[in-house]
């Protein structure tokens, strides 16, 4: 892993809007994605975390332009994805891929598993088929498929089978940098251990960089090399894996890790339960918007939004109790 940063994230924001009564006029805006910045370094699996509905799946597509963003930048290799036009943003999109969260969904049940893998060496200009053949089967032999499941169809498939071929897919072009969306919360535990290998030794192989989305502490844990928390629509921490995972230093994070099982049973860690349900990002507090649930909340955090301050040794955390070293 290199300190080169393949991808650069500045103050991203993707608010959705709500309609309303009869005539369906403008009630509000659901801040999905408040002001978010941060870096993917070359080679690295950056793993972002939080609970259901933070945002983290709608900061990956709108990296990706598969939802315009409505504020912010996104740098890929120092050029602004958001201002590429045309044949720039198709040329953009190979090097840039998605393995989607359900791996029911994200086939066609009409094209063969050939069909389906190379489609996008299709659209990006390889018209000979048995080029084209050659790619998909030794894309597939490297999730662990043979060249006879290219002439199946995805009912014939198990939802590990399925999502190996939905990593097959998006390596088929060669990209650099693949957003992994939640790739294995739909799978057994089991076949999740082996799709995060197989996930594993294709970034070595590949040279490739991930952001790893997940819910799962203990799987971000398995497979990245540094970690972002958010928390509706903003980041609240930012370091790396070992760092995070011995010394949280965000209520919110310590709360997420209190919540890991400790495959021990004579060990016992204790539990943050944090009281309250999560706020809507339609109507986001004001202040820390992890106020209304946090253990050790003050005067301030109700008032002032804090920022993202590092606090020393490449560690962001955004809470006014936490001061740099």
């Amino acid at each position: 892993m290199s300190n080169e940063n393949l991808i650069e994230v500045k103050n991203l924001k993707k608010y959705f809007p709500v309609h309303g009564g009869v005539l369906q006029r403008l009630q509000g805006w659901v801040q999905a994605v408040d002001d978010v910045s941060f870096a993917v370094r070359r080679g690295e699996c950056l793993g972002l975390v939080g609970e259901s509905g933070c945002g983290k799946t709608t900061v990956g597509r709108t990296i990706l332009r598969l939802i315009p963003a409505t504020a912010g930048q996104v740098l890929f290799e120092g050029r602004d994805v958001f201002t590429l036009k045309g044949d720039e943003v198709k040329a953009m999109r190979r090097d840039m891929q998605i393995i989607f969260q359900d791996p029911y969904s994200s086939l066609d049940p009409r094209m063969t598993i050939g069909e389906s893998v190379g489609e996008g060496l299709k659209a990006h200009g390889m018209t000979n088929a048995r080029q084209r053949q050659e790619v998909v089967v030794n894309m597939l032999r490297k999730v662990g498929m043979e060249e006879y499941h290219s002439r199946r169809y995805p009912h014939e498939f198990s939802g590990g089978q399925r999502q190996r071929i939905g990593i097959a897919r998006a390596l088929a072009t060669q990209p650099k940098f693949i957003v992994c969306d939640e790739p294995v919360s739909a799978l057994d535990v089991s076949i999740q251990a082996q799709v995060l290998n197989i996930l594993r030794e294709l970034q070595r192989e590949f040279h490739l960089t991930y952001m790893f989305i997940a819910h799962n502490m203990s799987v971000v844990e398995h497979i990245s090399d540094r970690v972002a928390v958010m928390y509706v629509g903003k980041i609240v921490e930012l370091t790396d894996r070992a760092t995070l995972y011995r010394d949280p230093q965000h209520p919110y994070t310590r709360a997420l890790m209190s919540a890991i099982p400790i495959p021990d049973p004579d060990l016992k860690r204790e539990r943050i339960t944090l009281v309250g349900d999560v706020p809507s990002p339609l109507r986001p507090p004001p202040g820390c918007r992890f106020h209304t649930r946090c253990p050790e909340v003050i005067d301030r955090c109700k008032v002032d939004e804090p920022p993202l301050i590092d606090l020393g040794g490449d560690h962001y955390a955004a809470c006014h109790l936490r001061q740099p070293q």
